[in-house]
């Protein structure tokens, strides 16, 4: 039997998750800013952090930290930049606990945090478009995607 996974309204095919926790799950993302740019969401659908049981609240961060070291090697990044919208008015625009973790290397941007402009671009939108430059990836190409880093994470 698969699993069912939300991200907010979103259903999230089996095939995009490549990280489970007893609380999260992290998955490719549908635009990502940047090569390897993935989310960890809470398992349980809530808007914003404050509403997490505090061992949700501790397996999303040691979820970050566990995908981020994957990430950051297997992208060959030199850092990594967390980030948490936490709320509507910070740029939140799937109402459900999630951690963008996007592997950073020297000179990516030319301003380092114009990524953090870029983020607030994004919206998870199956039909359209809301940024012209960054269009969705198709369903096949984040299955290859999560076919790899699923291998990395020994599933």
């Amino acid at each position: 039997m698969k699993s069912m996974f939300m991200f907010g309204p979103n259903v999230i095919p089996d095939s995009q998750i490549f990280y489970q926790s007893l609380h999260c799950f992290g998955l490719v993302n549908l635009k990502p800013i940047i090569p390897g740019h993935v989310l960890v969401v809470s398992k349980r659908l809530v808007p914003r952090l404050n509403e997490l049981r505090p061992e949700e609240a501790a397996d999303l961060m040691i979820s970050a930290r566990n995908i981020s070291s994957v990430i950051e090697k297997y992208y060959k990044g030199t850092s990594v930049t967390f980030a948490l919208q936490d709320g509507p008015d910070a740029g939140q625009t799937v109402p459900h606990v999630h951690m963008h973790i996007i592997p950073r290397r020297t000179e990516d941007y030319e301003n380092n945090d114009d990524i953090y402009s870029d983020l607030n671009k994004f919206e998870y939108r199956k039909q359209g478009v809301d940024h012209e430059e960054r269009k969705p990836r198709s369903e096949l190409a984040m299955k290859l995607e999560a076919d790899q880093l699923r291998v990395l994470f020994g599933k």
